[in-house]
């Protein structure tokens, strides 16, 4: 094998794990500089491995063995000491027992290493300083091995070319191996930075639109309080019940906003589809039929199993039928039908009106968090409706024409084995 190819996979051999630490860091959500150490420590010392036990380490009589210090190197300039002593430690015995290298050469070399460091991490001093340290205190004492100790030529010329080809080697490898690793590192970082930034733009957005939806009803309060006089009888009849729907307003909105932002969680059990929307017609007809809404319930009478929340569900369910009578259309008759498809492996719960409709725009951004065409709403029914029917393995679908009809479809899983 020649020198090149002999390189080549010295140097695979080294970055793959590093690599691999990488990618791991890469695909993590939160960043934890503990675990992080850990990941890194095996990734060298799995470096060293690789290259002791798989590499090559003689090509074309030149000693390629050159490259176990990369990741002691790796270790002092990511400023891990410990992981740097256990390498140290790894690399002399190493020399020891291959080189039979003087026990006081091999703790005087690693030594200087270990003093490098300490002036890096103690002056702040930038990585190019103890790197070309570093590869100073390595050419010295490589020098000292290939004269002195194991030489491969009895010539002065041959054995000084052979230590400046290893040591530029050394420095090569070493600075692309650093410069990658950095720069896959400093991608994640910058990813992590620009998902935070992400994170901190939509809460402060959302801080802002809940502050100004319960800005404006307060402030409807505060000026009917400011006009109100106790001893005006019709002002008090005419304004109270004004404020009373501008406080509902806003407790419903802190409502809705907090039911949306905490993790929701399921009660799960069997429980009959049919009989919950009975029970939703039965709260939610008389309202329809007062806003003089003609509604049609087609309910099978089964019984019809599936595990679900029941509170939730319902939940559900009013919120999208409050929605169908906000949005009735004042120019014609208003209709609204629910209905119930079943399927080998699913169920369906269909609901539609003939209200203002949807374009195509705001049937897109529905879903949107705080969204809303009401001039009353929260935008925040759709979502919440959204992450319940998911929740529950199912999904919700909105078709809508405007100024004609909408068609709500829940479609949540069904299983016959509960049924039999």
């Amino acid at each position: 094998m020649n020198y090149v190819e002999g390189m080549i996979i010295d140097v695979i051999f080294l970055l793959f794990p590093l690599l691999l630490y990488v990618f791991y860091i890469a695909s993590r959500q939160n960043y934890n500089k503990k675990e992080d150490s850990l990941f890194f420590c095996m990734a060298v010392i799995t470096s060293l491995y690789l290259l002791m036990r798989f590499g090559v380490i003689q090509a074309d009589n030149i000693n390629l063995s050159v490259l176990f210090s990369i990741p002691l190197l790796l270790s002092y300039v990511k400023k891990q000491p410990k992981t740097a002593l256990a390498i140290s430690v790894i690399l002399g015995i190493y020399d020891y027992r291959n080189f039979a290298i003087s026990p006081s050469l091999i703790i005087i070399e690693y030594g200087l290493y270990f003093f490098l460091f300490y002036l890096f991490q103690k002056k702040n001093l930038s990585y190019d300083f103890i790197i070309h340290s570093f590869v100073l205190v390595k050419t010295f004492c490589w020098s000292l091995k290939t004269f002195y100790v194991v030489p491969i030529s009895p010539y002065f010329a041959p054995n000084l070319g052979i230590i400046l080809l290893n040591m530029l080697l050394f420095y090569l490898v070493a600075y692309v191996v650093i410069i990658l690793l950095h720069t896959g590192e400093d991608i994640v970082r910058l990813n992590q930075s620009l998902k935070d930034l992400e994170k901190e733009k939509y809460l402060r957005t959302s801080l802002f639109k809940i502050i100004h939806e319960i800005k404006n009803p307060i402030a409807v309060c505060k000026g009917y309080l400011d006009m109100l006089h106790l001893e005006n009888q019709e002002q008090i009849q005419k304004y109270i019940p004004i404020i009373r729907n501008e406080i509902a307003r806003t407790l419903t909105l802190m409502e809705d906003y907090s039911n949306y932002t905490k993790k929701i969680h399921l009660d799960v059990d069997i429980m009959d589809l049919c009989f919950l929307l009975e029970d939703t017609k039965k709260q939610m007809e008389p309202l329809l039929n007062d806003q003089g809404i003609h509604c049609s319930f087609e309910i099978p009478d089964i019984e019809l199993f599936i595990m679900g929340d029941y509170n939730r569900l319902k939940q559900v369910l009013i919120n999208l039928i409050k929605n169908a009578i906000e949005a009735r259309d004042e120019k014609k008759e208003m209709q609204f039908s629910l209905s119930i498809k079943q399927r080998k492996t699913s169920v369906s719960i269909v609901l539609w009106d003939n209200g203002i409709g949807m374009d195509k725009e705001t049937l897109q951004r529905m879903s949107e968090l705080f969204f809303t065409t009401k001039s009353n709403g929260t935008g925040l029914g759709v979502a919440l409706s959204k992450e319940i029917i998911e929740l529950h393995q199912g999904t919700i679908h909105y078709d809508s024409k405007a100024h004609l009809e909408t068609t709500v479809t829940i479609t949540l899983p069904f299983s016959s084995a509960l049924n039999e």
